[in-house]
């Protein structure tokens, strides 16, 4: 009997504990007693603040909390902080529950929103409690990681829903909460329903705590000696993560058995990047990475590998704390400070116990393991003075080795001061902005009086709220000034004072908010121009969040170009420092976009609360007509290229919502389907869930395999991916560049000589060869299609418009296949005729 099956015709407290319990223990699950203590608070009707350690099954508790809700004929809400907790949440729910009563909302994806469980991030719940108060159809929400309320730039998303859903029954869920009792007030006096702590619960794995001086990869060898493995060796860059990964590489970590195992599980995984060459050596010995910067499915396969208990060793960063699904029985501490952004500090207890606690794994381990590792340099010192051993002289005359300058040091009583030391109280990051007040305005009622109670009765003190209340007179001046509200004497038929004179947009501050700045840009464009598609491209990347280790990659490459450059035009030193001041990444249409937004700005003011952000990376990309590889290799970006690919799969789905059907040209659907298909063959996964997430079927859902959808299937974007490699070729001729012509085509007889010496012939005949829009256009480029190869003519847009000059080439359709790009042969360089 499914969970839904299970709802009782009497909602009653009892017999709805009874049916959740009956169903767990159908399940072989035990509830434990702080889970038993919390479900009955829950079905009872209280708020329940849930501080019970990692491993301790929080994630049944919301479960029995929905169930609940459904009995009740309530809606009940799931939040999350990160977007792929909310989708993997979503899933589970829907195999619990039945996808007809799951829906998702994420901003950049919509479910069955009606449904009765919704899961969302937590800046879609704020935005609704804003926009509808105690009106939001909702009885129930359960917030996950509820400590990112303290979170700067995001926790006033965790605090609008306790201040404007009083009809709510609130189930707040953390390891790392701290002293949660002005919460525990806080609910009861909003909402009027007792509110429950369940905390101090014991952990089901409890964890054992050491300090070593021992140099690290020793003690990694002794854990792995003491059968304490998996371990987890926690860094703070991932720099450090991939260089501990590959100095392991020495330690003998698998058996030839286990080795065999991660072979047959990784089967015929594609690493295709220059970084997944390294992780494929890596974790076929044995060792994992772990991070952020990482493309989804390399992340995924570590979670997997290690799921199966095939990796001894996964080296990572401190982001495993929140979501992860990566089993360890020991958390190894490199450090216990780290580089904030702003300046090296010591970590919090809050950090230090959220990534603490992911060892030991329920269910496998008897006890899990924590490790800190003491300074390098009080390692090394201790390392020289066991080699002096008893003798005083000897010992006297040890060198010891400083730290080095800037260092935040610490020691084992540090270690011993957060172990026992209890999370930071959670700070309020409550925020005042235009979306709060058009969204406050736009309901029924006395916006006044609503905005008034918001900014006098939140988490904040009397100080910053005058702050907030200054700021918020501010906005709504602009507001009133910009004819965007008009204001009444007397209340309309549904009580409001003030009133919007514009209608937002229905999904309005839940998904791109510059996407109605974007429709309104897309006018400015001229389609007869050689570079519409790559305009209307260009709109949409300047309404993207900045990718910022991206754009300083630009910026720096952009940089040393120049420097070059000036130097070679014997520019003095004053003035070249000059000069590199003005230079940046590139910004297509900047001047364009910027005036319009500051037009669009006027009658649209809440966009303020969104700059926007020109920038070229996708179409930086189809410009210099690379690879995905290609570019990572350009701007150095293997440790980041997963954010580079999050960042073209946010470009893809921003232009294939928000660019209307019928201002797309053929050029620009051939763009759409060469970003899609690039994204694609880099890694599927980013694409497949969402366009999954259209139509969900859980029995349905794909394992981590990889699907690999052979690259010539999509004949439109395949054309593209050939142009492309073909017009590269033009631009690296173009720029006399024929040692990296000789890497691309050298295994078919055309290394650099043989570039040069055909492209002299060219250059005896024209002084250049174009490289500009209508040189790559697609009648540039002749294609013979067969059934297992291309037969491709890549003409050279020369400068007496002769075009009988070009490059002839074989595309292999098998080999583009199986390497996910498309696989050129030259045969010749030559003028036809």
């Amino acid at each position: 009997m499914s969970l839904i099956d299970r709802i009782p015709a009497n909602p009653d407290p009892d017999e709805l504990f009874e049916a959740f319990a009956g169903w767990t223990e159908g399940r072989g699950i035990t509830l434990y007693p702080a889970q038993e203590e919390a479900l009955i608070e829950v079905v009872s009707g209280a708020n329940v603040i849930v501080n019970t350690p990692t491993g301790s099954g929080k994630s049944l508790i919301a479960a029995g909390a929905h169930f609940a809700a459904l009995a009740r004929k309530e809606r009940t809400f799931y939040t999350a902080p990160i977007k792929a907790l909310v989708s993997e949440k979503f899933f589970d729910l829907c195999e619990v529950f039945g996808s007809e009563n799951v829906g998702m909302m994420t901003g950049d994806a919509s479910v069955n929103p009606l449904a009765p469980i919704v899961c969302c991030t937590a800046e879609v719940l704020a935005n609704i409690a804003l926009r509808d108060g105690d009106r939001a159809d909702i009885g129930q929400v359960v917030m996950d990681e509820f400590h990112f309320y303290a979170e700067p730039e995001r926790g006033w998303a965790w605090q609008v829903p306790l201040l404007e859903l009083p009809q709510v029954q609130f189930i707040l869920m953390s390891a790392t909460l701290g002293d949660v009792t002005r919460f525990e007030e806080d609910l009861t006096r909003r909402t009027g329903r007792p509110t429950a702590v369940v905390k101090n619960a014991e952990r089901p794995v409890p964890l054992v705590y050491s300090y070593r001086v021992t140099p690290l990869h020793e003690t990694i060898e002794e854990l792995l000696g003491n059968m304490q493995a998996p371990v987890y060796v926690v860094h703070f860059t991932q720099a450090a993560a991939i260089e501990r990964a590959q100095a392991l590489m020495s330690v003998n970590m698998s058996t030839r058995a286990e080795k065999d195992a991660i072979a047959e599980l990784i089967g015929n995984f594609r690493f295709t990047t220059k970084f997944g060459r390294t992780l494929s050596r890596l974790v076929r010995h044995g060792i994992g990475v772990h991070h952020a910067g990482m493309l989804p499915k390399y992340r995924r396969l570590v979670e997997r590998l290690a799921q199966a208990g095939l990796l001894k060793v996964i080296c990572g960063t401190d982001t495993l704390g929140v979501g992860v699904n990566v089993p360890i029985r020991t958390v190894l501490f490199t450090a216990l400070s780290k580089y904030d952004g702003s300046r090296v500090r010591r970590l919090r207890a809050r950090e230090f116990h959220q990534i603490a606690g992911r060892a030991g794994r329920a269910g496998f381990d008897t006890v899990g393991y924590v490790v800190a590792q003491a300074p390098e340099h009080v390692v090394e010192n201790e390392k020289a003075l066991a080699k002096a051993g008893d003798d005083p002289k000897k010992r006297r005359k040890v060198v010891r080795k400083k730290a080095p300058e800037g260092f935040v040091s610490w020691d084992e009583e540090t270690f011993k001061k957060l172990i026992d030391a209890e999370p930071e109280p959670l700070k309020s990051r409550f925020q005042v902005s235009h979306a709060m007040l058009l969204n406050v305005i736009n309901r029924p009622g006395n916006a006044f009086q609503a905005m008034k109670k918001l900014l006098t009765d939140n988490h904040e003190d009397r100080a910053a709220q005058r702050r907030h209340i200054s700021k918020a007179i501010a906005i709504y001046r602009s507001l009133l000034d910009g004819g965007v509200v008009e204001q009444f004497d007397a209340p309309d038929e549904e009580g409001r004072y003030v009133n919007l004179t514009v209608e937002l947009q229905s999904d309005f501050a839940l998904n791109q908010p510059l996407s109605t700045f974007a429709l309104a840009a897309f006018e400015l464009l001229d389609p007869a121009s050689p570079t519409y598609a790559l305009d209307v491209l260009s709109v949409i990347e300047a309404t993207l969040d900045d990718p910022r280790q991206i754009l300083a990659a630009q910026e720096n490459k952009a940089k040393a170009e120049a420097v070059a450059q000036m130097k070679a035009d014997g520019i003095e030193y004053e003035e070249r420092m000059e000069r590199l001041q003005e230079i940046t990444y590139p910004k297509p249409l900047e001047e364009l976009l910027e005036g319009a937004y500051d037009i669009y700005r006027r009658g649209h003011p809440w966009v303020a609360d969104h700059p926007l952000r020109p920038k070229s990376i996708a179409r930086d990309l189809f410009e210099r007509a690379m690879t995905f590889t290609e570019y990572i290799g350009q701007y150095e970006l293997a440790r980041t290229e997963g954010l580079l690919l999050r960042y073209l799969a946010g470009a893809y789905k921003a232009v294939q919502q928000t660019v209307p059907d019928d201002i797309k040209t053929e050029e620009l659907n051939d763009l759409v389907a060469w970003l899609g298909e690039l994204v694609r063959q880099v890694d599927s996964s980013l694409l497949d869930e969402w366009e999954q997430l259209q139509n969900p079927d859980p029995e349905a859902r794909a394992e981590i395999e990889e699907r690999a959808t052979p690259v010539t299937a999509n004949t439109r974007a395949f054309r593209v991916l050939v142009r492309n490699a073909m017009f590269r070729r033009v631009e690296l001729a173009a720029l006399e560049r024929y040692d990296e012509l000789g890497e691309l085509d050298g295994d078919d007889g055309w290394d650099a000589d043989r570039w040069a010496d055909a492209m002299d012939e060219y250059f005896e005949e024209h002084d250049d060869l174009g490289t500009g829009p209508d040189a790559r256009g697609p009648k540039m480029l002749l294609i013979e299609q067969e059934p297992e190869m291309w037969r491709v003519r890549q003409i050279f847009d020369d400068p007496a418009g002769d075009h009988d000059w070009g490059i002839s080439a074989e595309v292999d359709l098998a080999a583009s296949d199986e390497a996910g790009r498309a696989v050129i042969h030259v045969v010749d360089v030559n003028r036809m005729g």
